[in-house]
């Protein structure tokens, strides 16, 4: 119980529900309420099937490409921290993303599904969480759950934006993203420890 609580916890900070209102907000306000529920399921839709492509994929891109468990435990766990680092000390998730609206036609999937739901981050993450060589299948399923409730959840804090944006606030949003950061960052360290104690059999 406790291992999929911490399963829930870390794809929460690494999805960041609450870091894309912001974004949503923006990318869909020249649309009426029925337009913008539609944006809301079809963009988690979207973004839950890449992040189960990765899934799924992630582990045979690896194979063929021959990197070792080690080699991508620590290079996974390198580009995690950094995005948390953007998390934490960058201008945020909802600011960085906002600038990335260029045509409000195609907002569903650019910036709201791919990169404000399935960001790099959680793409890497999945593929992480996911590795045969260290996950049975049954915790895999378990993680794939996971990556559905919390999407799940990201698509009921959008259809609600506007009222979690009025109770929480343009700052309280960035503070909450700014702690998923930290929690993302500790995660991605311990991959890269773990990565160098098994390389190097410690």
């Amino acid at each position: 119980m406790i291992e999929i609580l911490k399963t829930f916890l870390f794809l929460f900070a690494v999805i960041d529900p609450i870091g894309s209102i912001p974004v949503y907000l923006e990318a869909s306000k020249h649309f009426n309420s029925s337009e913008k529920k539609k944006i809301a399921i079809r963009a988690s839709i979207i973004a839950f099937f890449v992040l189960l492509f990765f899934i799924i994929a992630g582990q045979i891109i690896m194979e063929i490409m021959e990197v070792s468990l080690h080699a991508f435990q620590i290079s996974g766990g390198i580009i995690l921290f950094l995005f948390a680092l953007t998390m934490i000390f960058g201008e945020g998730k909802p600011e960085s993303e906002k600038h990335l609206i260029k045509d409000y036609k195609h907002i569903t999937i650019f910036p709201i599904a791919l990169p404000s739901i399935a960001s790099p981050g959680a793409i890497m993450a999945v593929v992480l969480m996911t590795d045969n060589h260290i996950y049975t299948i049954k915790e895999q399923i378990i993680t794939t759950f996971m990556v559905l409730l919390v999407v799940s959840i990201t698509c009921t804090f959008l259809l609600f934006a506007k009222i979690l944006k009025h109770k929480i606030g343009e700052t309280g949003i960035t503070v909450i993203s700014k702690i998923m950061g930290l929690l993302l960052a500790s995660y991605a360290v311990q991959s890269i420890l773990s990565g160098f104690k098994d390389f190097f059999n410690l």
